[in-house]
């Protein structure tokens, strides 16, 4: 999967320093003294892994290009409440203005990332990989399955162009499955991957000779026979409603991959902190 440029990183800053800051930082620019300075640390207040440490320093970067940086961990690192990953220090004025920016971004892909780490570790010792999929805020998707990738997670498809997703409201247009198969093989499309809701619709993919089975919204029962059914003609990927409490059993069923909506729609933004020591 494509990561993150440097180019990309910065055109983000820049709209969200434009949609906070507007015209000015009149807090700050009217109430802080223009000669002060700050030393500050992003710091932890509860367990989590990192992701979006180096674009929330790039905010810092971007306001105060003078600022002396130190980052103490690395994206993916998991650590603990009070644990320091970076200090940062310089104008004051520059540093507060990028805080909010700098917070929210770091904070939302760290809880991306520690959400992902734990449907991870639910999943125990089983062979099935975790998937993330497109529920993602719009604007935020590159970095949003980045974060997902830093928890221990794989990328799924970045987009509608780069992967072929036949799903129920296709096969209910073009007729069958089948169909919808020969059509996406004859246009020479790679890895075409189909839904199925039932153990009919599974036979009628594997014989179509689809790459992936998306296997929607079935019981661990269910699971074991389309596994069976699919005896390694194809991969299988297990979806829908699956939580931190129901994916050790599904990926217990000997699915392929397991993609979950949650470790991006819903997962929670840690708490960091922002400590400030004045000069």
């Amino acid at each position: 999967m494509t990561e993150l440029t440097q180019s990309e990183i910065s055109e983000f800053i820049d709209r969200a320093f434009a949609e906070d800051i507007g015209t000015g930082d009149i807090t700050s620019d009217n109430v802080v003294p223009e000669e002060a300075r700050l030393r500050v640390a992003l710091e932890t207040r509860e367990s989590i892994v990192v992701a979006g440490l180096d674009i929330a320093l790039e905010c810092f970067r971007k306001m105060v290009p003078d600022a002396k940086i130190d980052k103490k961990c690395n994206d993916g690192d998991t650590l603990n409440p009070k644990s320091i990953l970076a200090v940062i220090e310089g104008p004051a004025r520059g540093i507060l203005t990028a805080e909010r920016t700098a917070l929210n971004t770091l904070q939302h892909l760290s809880g991306i990332a520690t959400t992902t780490c734990a449907y991870v570790q639910a999943m125990g010792k089983t062979s099935a990989k975790l998937l993330d999929t497109r529920k993602t805020l719009p604007g935020w998707r590159k970095m949003e399955k980045y974060a997902t990738r830093m928890g221990g997670a794989q990328n799924h498809r970045m987009g509608l162009y780069d992967g072929v997703m036949i799903k129920d409201n296709h096969i209910g247009v073009v007729g069958s499955i089948t169909k919808c198969v020969e059509m996406a093989k004859a246009a020479n499309l790679p890895k075409i991957e189909v839904e199925c809701d039932t153990i009919a619709q599974v036979r009628e993919a594997v014989e179509a000779g689809a790459d992936i089975i998306l296997l929607d919204n079935m019981g661990p029962d269910m699971l074991r026979e389309a596994v069976a059914i699919v005896d390694g003609r194809c991969k299988t990927e297990a979806s829908g409603g699956v939580r931190l409490d129901t994916i050790a059993d599904i990926a217990a069923t000997g699915v392929d991959y397991v993609s979950v909506g949650r470790i991006t729609q819903s997962a929670p933004a840690v708490d960091i902190g922002l400590d400030v020591a004045i000069l």
